[in-house]
């Protein structure tokens, strides 16, 4: 893999995040706290998908023998894949072997299910359904509540299906949560990325 034209030269500490959605609301939460990440040598690098970490931790960690920066590298992962997070560390040799210590200790944060799933539980089921309708999708999201398989879940699981229900929504709605998750509310893995890569 060859990150050339992705990684900026200033970056001295990259975050790597599963996708566009993270990104975003990574980055516009950062933004809220007043955190100029650009500014601090930190960028958020989406991966299209967690079996691409170990080949981007390779991609970052390959520098040249004459290289005059260090680099260092974290990230947002869900609980479900910490296999993919700990077989990565442990291929660049960033993690000691069979190490009990957490992933957080190495820079990387475990999101409960996902990012998605925080960010709804620390918004609240009614703030983010009025945000829906704020934004003009109030029907869609009633038509897919009304779907034979979804009847039977809950507010919560129903919201998290229609953030996938449609292309580009994801992304946007990742920056919209974090753009109105009230400050005293931060998901907690969240919170603690921020602070490390800060």
């Amino acid at each position: 893999m060859n990150l050339a034209g992705i990684l900026a030269a200033s970056t001295s500490t990259a975050v790597l995040v599963e996708g566009e959605s993270d990104r975003a609301a990574v980055e516009a939460l950062a933004a809220r706290q007043g955190l100029p990440l650009a500014r601090r040598g930190v960028q958020v690098i989406a991966m299209g998908g967690i079996t691409n970490i170990g080949h981007h931790l390779v991609a970052l960690l390959d520098l040249p023998p004459n290289a005059t920066r260090t680099l260092r590298v974290g990230g947002l992962y869900d609980a479900a894949e910490e296999r993919f997070v700990v077989k990565g560390l442990d291929r660049v040799g960033l993690r000691p072997a069979a190490s009990a210590a957490p992933l957080s200790e190495h820079g990387f944060f475990r999101c409960d299910r996902d990012l998605e799933d925080e960010l709804i539980r620390a918004v609240r089921v009614d703030a983010f359904v009025e945000l829906i309708a704020a934004e003009g999708e109030r029907r869609s999201f009633e038509r897919l509540q009304g779907q034979p398989v979804q009847r039977d879940w809950t507010v919560a699981q129903q919201l998290h299906r229609f953030l996938g229900s449609k292309a580009g929504r994801k992304e946007y709605y990742g920056r919209r949560l974090a753009e109105v998750l009230p400050l005293d509310r931060i998901p907690e893995p969240l919170e603690a990325l921020l602070r490390w890569a800060a």
